[in-house]
C-alpha cells in the first residue's frame, strides 16, 4: 500500500507537522481542518462562518486528491461550545451528500488560536 501527501493552496497550510491528508488504500483522509481562509490566513468570525470555512477548505483538499464531498464516508467534529451544536448541523446539512457520512462530534474541545471547530473527513477515491 502506498500513501501520498495530498496539499492544497485551496486550504490553509497545515499548522504543525501533519499533511492536510493522505491518500491511501482507495480512501482520503483529511486532518482537522479549520475555519482559516487559505488567501488570508484570518480566522473566520463565528461559528457558522467558521464552520463554513473549514467545510470549503475540506472540499479543496477533497478535490485535490480526485474525490468530493459526495464520498464522504467518516466525518468528526471538535468544536468548543456545546452550545454552537444547532449552528453547525445547520450549516454542516447544507454541505452533505444525501446519505450524509457517518459522524462523531465531541464538544468542549479547546483549539488553538481561539478556533471554535476544527473537522476532520475520510472520504472514498471513486476509481479506486
Amino acid at each position: 500500500m502506498t500513501r501520498q501527501a495530498v496539499t492544497t493552496a485551496g486550504a490553509p497550510a497545515a499548522l504543525g507537522p501533519y499533511t492536510q491528508a493522505i491518500s491511501a488504500g482507495g480512501f482520503v483522509f483529511c486532518s482537522g481542518t479549520v475555519g482559516i481562509d487559505p488567501e488570508t490566513g484570518a480566522v473566520a468570525e463565528g461559528i457558522a462562518a467558521q464552520t463554513e470555512r473549514a467545510l470549503f477548505n475540506i472540499a479543496a483538499i477533497l478535490e485535490a486528491a480526485g474525490t468530493s464531498m459526495e464520498h464522504l464516508v467518516k466525518t468528526t467534529i471538535f468544536y468548543a461550545r456545546v452550545e454552537d451544536f444547532t449552528t453547525i448541523n445547520e450549516v454542516y446539512a447544507q454541505h452533505m451528500p444525501d446519505p450524509p457520512p457517518a459522524r462523531s462530534a465531541p464538544a468542549n474541545v479547546v483549539l488553538p488560536r481561539g478556533l471554535l471547530i476544527s473537522i476532520d473527513a475520510i472520504a472514498a477515491l471513486p476509481n479506486a
